[in-house]
């Protein structure tokens, strides 16, 4: 008798167990916003760029003086000021996969822009430009940080679209569509693939390119119907560029362009006059920016090949305290989980920095794995074969969400056998 006594006790104790620790990593892995605040003292801050697992944020901030700094920004460390070549100013506009790498655009000591190259291990910028009085402007970088792309002035002082590589140390022009200047805005994962604007000759309007080290040319991307679009973010492969267009109205529409279809694709507005396309998830198929409303205010959006476009303040209205709302997504991470930029944080009456978690949060239960309402020998069968595995996407087999099924999920199965039978 004491020993049954004894063993319905330990299995309460286990059940016990298993329920407080779904509660600590369900809290974890729910959706999540975290406002990144601003530097010391500084009043406003936007993100634009993420690190892979959404560890490592860059962006600019205000200071205290008012001078807008590229900032890093970690969970563990908080916002990190990156400081500037000399001047009075600087921003970071991207992040290398790991986050070890930080590429933007600073003053220098005669306040003239210059491209950077930030790394954790030097924990300094390298300005990429050798050329003293003339401005150069630095966007995106690839994953493993070591090609980046932006812009420099040449002899003529016309903005050229550059590809820098460490390999080289040197910035290579990649040239125009007829114009006369143009800027790279983004780069593939390996560095290969080079997006942005481009001036075409006779005042005919600047049209978003993509370049590529294989052909070493720009190909013009057309437009919506207008006179202008821009190139403003590329898929890991570079097969996926999006960015905005001039319709053939006086509005301008967020556009996704895809080398399997060579056209650009509309992909509309959230009830206002005009949208603009930022980021694009590793495949392509995730895609975010900012888009009016019918109101007319701006709102942050996620646009995905199923579902079309959505505003992120309705999707993810419970994150939101009354009055924030996230008005523009400028970059995602490549799984489509992590989303970062910037918008009104009620709670401090101020601009911020943000960063979206997306991913869903595991939804613990009774043990009724296949959810038909009866906790029976299914249910069991369910968690027996899937016993021992692990990871963030198992599904109700792990019950308590604790990231593997183990004795505790299998525990609760048995307390809950024979419910709603």
């Amino acid at each position: 008798m004491l020993a049954i006594v004894m063993r319905q006790r330990t299995i309460r104790a286990l059940i016990s167990a298993a329920v407080l620790s779904f509660v600590a990593t369900a809290l974890s892995w729910s959706q999540s916003l975290t406002w990144l605040g601003t530097l010391p003292g500084g009043d406003q801050s936007a993100a634009y760029d993420v690190s892979t697992d959404g560890s490592v944020v860059v962006g600019v901030a205000a200071n205290a003086a008012g001078q807008d700094r590229a900032f890093r920004w970690t969970a563990a460390g908080g916002m990190q000021d990156l400081g500037t070549l000399g001047g009075n100013w600087s921003v970071a506009r991207g992040v290398s996969a790991d986050g070890s790498v930080v590429v933007g655009t600073a003053a220098d000591l005669d306040n003239y822009s210059a491209a950077f190259r930030w790394t954790l291990a030097s924990g300094r910028m390298q300005r990429l430009d050798i050329f003293a009085y003339r401005d150069s402007m630095a966007y995106d970088v690839s994953a493993d940080g070591s090609v980046v792309v932006g812009a420099i002035k040449n002899n003529n002082y016309r903005f050229r679209a550059f590809r820098w590589t460490e390999a080289s140390g040197r910035m290579q022009e990649l040239g125009t569509l007829g114009g006369d200047w143009s800027v790279a805005r983004g780069v593939s994962a390996d560095g290969s693939v080079v997006v942005g604007i481009a001036d075409r000759p006779l005042n005919s309007g600047e049209h978003a390119f993509r370049w590529t080290l294989a052909s070493g040319r720009m190909q013009d991307l057309g437009t919506l119907g207008g006179l202008w679009s821009w190139a403003l973010g590329v898929s890991a492969d570079g097969s996926v560029v999006v960015g905005v267009s001039k319709t053939g109205s006086y509005m301008q529409h967020a556009f996704r362009w895809t080398l399997a279809s060579g056209q650009m694709q509309n992909l509309g507005t959230l009830g206002g006059e005009s949208s603009s396309a930022y980021g694009a998830s590793a495949d392509g198929s995730i895609v975010v920016g900012w888009a009016r409303i019918a109101s007319g205010g701006i709102r942050a959006f996620r646009w995905t090949v199923s579902g079309g476009m959505e505003d992120l303040n309705t999707t993810y209205a419970n994150l939101l305290s009354p009055g924030s709302y996230l008005e523009a997504a400028y970059a995602i991470s490549p799984d489509g989980r992590f989303i970062v930029g910037n918008g009104y944080n009620s709670q401090t009456n101020r601009y911020e920095a943000f960063l979206l978690d997306t991913q869903p949060g595991c939804a613990a239960h009774d043990g009724d794995v296949d959810n038909n309402g009866c906790v029976d020998d299914a249910d069991l069968l369910a968690v027996l074969f899937a016993f021992g595995n692990t990871g963030s996407n198992l599904g109700r087999v792990d019950v308590n969400c604790d990231g593997v099924v183990d004795d505790a999920d299998l525990l609760i199965v048995l307390f809950n056998f024979g419910s709603g039978c």
